[in-house]
């Protein structure tokens, strides 16, 4: 059996007036939902003002040589600091989204997955 002492905060609560403010609390939920709701998109234009005039984007077209940049989910191992942060030449084969391309190598084969433009630079012969 456990003994313990209430807590001051316990022992001067009234369940009426308890009930009260949880049912004010509730009437202004609707209120406090909205203002949340403002403060989120206020905060995301903020952002976007912020960040949208800094961007370069790069639109290619299909049939485009391009370079990829070599990320670390991609780099092989032991390869030293001097190798070079780009691979390529790839084709664009195709334009799946809003900056996101399917990429052929030279031979025509696919590469597995999407990519993105920051990852990529057009090539100079």
């Amino acid at each position: 059996m456990e003994v313990g002492e209430p807590t001051l905060r316990f022992s001067r609560t009234n369940e009426g007036t308890n009930n009260e403010a949880l049912l004010v609390k509730l009437d202004f939920l609707d209120e406090h939902r909205d203002l949340v709701h403002m403060k989120k998109v206020d905060q995301k234009k903020r952002m976007e003002r912020y960040y949208n005039p800094r961007t370069n984007l790069r639109y290619f077209k299909v049939g485009e040589l391009v370079l990829r940049k070599v990320i670390q989910r991609t780099q092989e191992v032991n390869v030293g600091k001097l190798r070079s942060i780009w691979e390529g030449p790839y084709r664009i084969s195709a334009i799946t989204s809003k900056g996101s391309y399917e990429l052929d190598n030279q031979d025509g084969v696919k590469l597995p997955s999407n990519w993105n433009v920051t990852h990529l630079k057009r090539f100079y012969c």
